[in-house]
């Protein structure tokens, strides 16, 4: 394969602007460039747990009259949409820029969620909330890549971490909206479940109006031979969040050789050859995280019911102390990944969580904890995971080289979801119908020695990538000597 400047009709270029872009302060041009593409999470976790929360409303025969294998087909059409967006919309990202398809992704998912309340039966509600699915899997390739290429890089794993909290806020956010809607009398059950829907509009396009104060990121369309408009944006930027103050030298040039596309082949070659590691270590985090965490949230719920006796209408109530390990992990944590570093940091995170899932397993199948403080073990054990899985997402997309950061972010976010939605419930689901404390205990410690492989994994093939730039993480494909 030729290089870059072997290439007769590349322009070749040279440029500080990914120095001018790391070294900026923390500023609120930055905070709105967080909460206008980081909401992506806080709709999953809203999409996810509000069909659970109307699974029962949509079974009368006032609403949708669904079955409940019609449920579940439902679920796999929306989780096999959004691998199918995470695929095709990561690839276009890479092609057609960040922001064009950030927008695209938001405007499919506040259509086709708002779509689903005006559903009429099963299979316009199957569709539906497959397009919904493509929306949200095709938004993290797509916000990802963008958030990770406009934040300074000394900053960048604190800032992804705290972001990939906010699935919790979300799924708060949908547990709350579903109890006020379902169980207050306020609005006739025939028409709730629709108004819960709705709500992700709503957000929705809200979110699409302040994204459009979001610019293309500079370093893509560098890339793509718009390096004029990359050094206005840049200056923008610049005057933004200076307030007239001089900023730092950016002295770190970089030559670059323009190109509209990467073709396949190439693609191919990066993710394969130059950078096979690195795809094996981003393939490993990602489906240990995901198959962990299904060990214990998919029989979260059952596991209250069948062993300690809570009553189902109490189930929400121990969701708490869960979403809360879940949330704060990463707040409190996430600025160590850009201290102490990646490599301590996602191994001791993914080690962690597999030996205090072990030690909580171990102490349910002896019979010792109460329902409480069976929730306390959890919680304290996702305190730890929620922030080994959101390290998961932040490898993966600072990693690989800017011309194929969405296309790695898509293949693996399809990996992790595939496993923890497909292979994690079937097996996690049998063992739970047999109602063995002795089988289920062996089933929470195969998860909890598959997350610690992928710790181990972490220190055999992991990154240093704190505080560097994206560029000395992972070279461009059209970078020049």
């Amino acid at each position: 394969m030729a290089s870059p400047a072997k290439l007769p009709a590349a322009k070749c270029i040279e440029t500080k602007i990914p120095a001018r872009l790391d070294r900026l302060p923390w500023s609120r041009w930055h905070l709105l460039v967080v909460v206008a593409l980081g909401i992506t999470w806080l709709l999953d976790g809203l999409e996810g747990n509000l069909a659970g929360s109307l699974a029962g409303i949509l079974k009368r025969q006032d609403t949708l009259g669904l079955s409940d294998a019609q449920l579940g087909l439902s679920a796999t059409y929306y989780l096999v949409g959004s691998v199918a967006g995470a695929l095709a919309f990561g690839y276009l990202t890479d092609r057609w820029g960040r922001k064009k398809l950030f927008s695209i992704t938001i405007l499919l998912y506040l259509c086709a969620t708002a779509a689903t309340a005006l559903s009429w039966n099963f299979a316009t509600f199957t569709l539906f909330r497959s397009l919904t699915g493509a929306g949200i899997g095709g938004e993290y390739a797509a916000v990802n890549s963008a958030i990770d290429e406009l934040i300074p890089a000394r900053l960048r794993g604190r800032i992804d971490l705290t972001i990939n909290s906010t699935f919790w806020g979300g799924a708060a956010l949908g547990a709350g909206a579903s109890l006020l809607l379902l169980n207050t009398g306020l609005v006739p059950p025939a028409f709730s479940w629709r108004l819960a829907f709705l709500i992700g509009a709503s957000i929705g396009i809200v979110v699409l109006v302040v994204r459009r104060h979001v610019p293309e990121s500079p370093r893509w369309l560098l890339i793509h031979g718009k390096e004029g408009e990359a050094d206005k944006v840049v200056s923008e930027i610049e005057r933004k969040v200076s307030h007239g103050q001089e900023s730092p030298p950016a002295d770190k040039m970089i030559k670059l050789a323009q190109r509209k596309s990467t073709p396949l082949h190439e693609i191919w070659d990066a993710m394969v050859r130059q950078h096979g590691r690195r795809s094996l270590l981003g393939f490993t985090l990602m489906v240990t995280q995901a198959f962990f965490y299904n060990a214990v949230l998919f029989t979260y719920g059952l596991v209250l019911l069948k062993y300690y006796g809570v009553s189902a209408g109490k189930l929400g109530l121990f969701l708490v102390p869960l979403a809360l390990g879940n949330w704060l992990g990463p707040i409190l944590l996430g600025r160590l990944f850009d201290t102490v570093g990646r490599k301590a940091m996602i191994a001791g995170t993914y080690i962690g969580s597999g030996v205090l899932l072990a030690i909580t397993a171990g102490l349910f199948r002896c019979g010792v904890l109460t329902a409480f403080t069976q929730a306390v073990c959890w919680s304290a054990t996702f305190f730890i995971a929620s922030s080994a899985a959101s390290a998961a997402y932040l490898t993966v997309s600072e990693i690989f080289p800017l011309e194929i950061r969405a296309v790695a972010i898509s293949i693996f976010y399809a990996c992790g979801t595939l496993a923890g939605g497909v292979a994690g419930p079937a097996i996690y689901g049998y063992i739970v119908g047999t109602g063995s404390r002795s089988l289920l205990f062996w089933g929470y410690i195969a998860g909890a020695l598959v997350i610690t492989g992928g710790g181990f994994a972490e220190l055999w093939l992991g990154v240093n990538a704190e505080r560097k730039s994206l560029e000395d993480v992972a070279r461009p494909l059209a970078c020049v000597d």
